[in-house]
């Protein structure tokens, strides 16, 4: 049986805060709590250590930390939706959508494949407003999965 990549457990329309350390922490609990994760605290200290190597925030309100980690179990996505926004060091300001990618420490490609499937989407106009108007996780996850999934 194959993991879905995303799931509505794995989406959170209304994320709380506007530190990207805790909105990331609050994405990776969920990670946990869906059995993606099995240590909390060392996947933030892989996440981290990528964000200290290269901010990962897009231009257009996007955040994308991401990390191969140990502590994962399988490729996942997670996404989080602020209604203040997030600094990810993007040069035009916070992000407002925030994809936490997680891939196992010795999975491949597979994020990448992730992370560049997301990134075509993300450019498109269309695929970010469907995102900012989402009232369902259970819709947002099947939409996301339908475009980024390998």
């Amino acid at each position: 049986m194959t993991t879905e990549l995303i799931t509505p457990e794995l989406v959170d329309l209304d994320l709380a805060g506007t530190d990207r350390k805790a909105v990331v922490r609050s994405l990776a609990e969920r990670l946990a709590a869906a059995g993606r994760v099995t240590d909390v605290e060392r996947f933030l200290a892989d996440i981290e250590a990528r964000e200290q190597q290269m901010p990962t925030g897009l231009e257009g309100g996007i955040g994308i930390p991401h990390c191969r980690s140990a502590a994962v179990t399988a490729p996942t996505l997670a996404f989080g939706r602020s209604a203040t926004g997030v600094d990810f060091g993007a040069e035009d300001g916070p992000a407002d959508l925030i994809f936490l990618i997680a891939a196992p420490e010795g999975g491949g490609e597979d994020h990448m494949t992730v992370l560049a499937a997301l990134a075509r989407r993300l450019v498109r106009a269309e695929f970010k407003q469907n995102l900012r108007d989402a009232t369902d996780a259970a819709q947002l996850a099947e939409y996301v999965r339908g475009e980024v999934s390998p």
